[in-house]
């Protein structure tokens, strides 16, 4: 069934007119020569933030069920990394944390990358408090990376992150790799790379007004980057750089355009990296 090419696992949303979650991370990871495998947690037909999004979560006990199916077809045996993103239920945060470790079982070379979506510092918790509580308590400990934006990681860690230096501080108390976007500082924006004893920041000019989904594209870019063999730190600067790009690119616009997804991993003039002392 599957060619040679790599291959990742998304679990995260699937948003039919919207190009957010993991249904955007599939098109990026497809366009950079990546087999993506959705499963989806749950089946919306816009993004929320447009009004009410129509569809529904997706039930655990389905949920679950897929992932038989895929690891029955062979995927855990045979991915090279998961990215584990927005969940609806507690009992589904359960199920995923027991793949992942599933997966390492299998696939030991994996990639286990966590965005712990809870929320934003414009909204606060956007999730149930189950939901976030069972991320924290059970998706933390089975990642080898952690993805969260800056108030995601100032969550987890128990204290604030308002720049790059108490983002570093954060992220080291998690015991854990971390890439954590939306850092602010020196007038620009970006994401930072803490681990193996070393912190990168990349960052570009920020914009007036985001459209949608460049978290997700930051998260997939990242790891696609990861697989094909790049360095953490090289990774982090393709990452913001395709975000940066797209950004350019979805100027005016609510949500990142589907072209906005690179279709080779390289750096953009847009983004500077340095290393962070700390």
């Amino acid at each position: 069934m599957w060619a040679s090419m790599p291959r990742v696992l998304i679990l995260s949303s699937l948003v039919a007119a919207s190009r957010v979650g993991g249904g955007a991370q599939a098109v990026a990871l497809a366009r950079l020569g990546i087999e993506p495998v959705l499963v989806p947690t749950v089946l919306f037909g816009r993004h929320p933030g447009h009004g009410p999004p129509g569809g529904a979560a997706v039930a655990a006990e389905t949920f679950e069920s897929v992932l038989g199916g895929v690891e029955a077809q062979g995927v855990f045996a045979g991915v090279d990394a998961v990215i584990t993103g927005y969940f609806a239920s507690a009992e589904q945060v359960a199920i995923a944390a027991e793949t992942l470790t599933r997966i390492k079982a299998a696939s030991p070379g994996a990639w286990l990358v966590v965005d712990p979506i809870m929320g934003d510092e414009d909204s606060g918790l956007y999730v149930r408090e189950p939901v976030a509580e069972a991320i924290a308590a059970e998706l933390v400990r089975a990642a080898d990376i952690l993805a969260p934006n800056a108030w995601e990681l100032g969550r987890l860690a128990g204290r604030p992150v308002g720049d790059a230096t108490s983002a570093v501080a954060a992220a080291r108390s998690l015991g854990r790799d971390v890439m954590v976007s939306s850092i602010r500082g020196d007038g620009a924006i970006g994401a930072l790379y803490v681990g193996g004893g070393e912190a990168w920041l990349a960052s570009h000019a920020p914009s007036d007004a985001a459209p949608k989904g460049t978290g997700d594209l930051l998260t997939a870019v990242f790891v696609a980057a990861l697989v094909r063999g790049r360095a953490p730190s090289e990774a982090l600067e393709i990452a913001v750089g395709a975000v940066a790009e797209g950004v350019a690119m979805g100027s005016g616009l609510d949500e990142l355009p589907l072209l906005a997804a690179p279709a080779q991993l390289s750096a953009s003039p847009r983004v500077t990296l340095r290393r962070i002392d700390g």
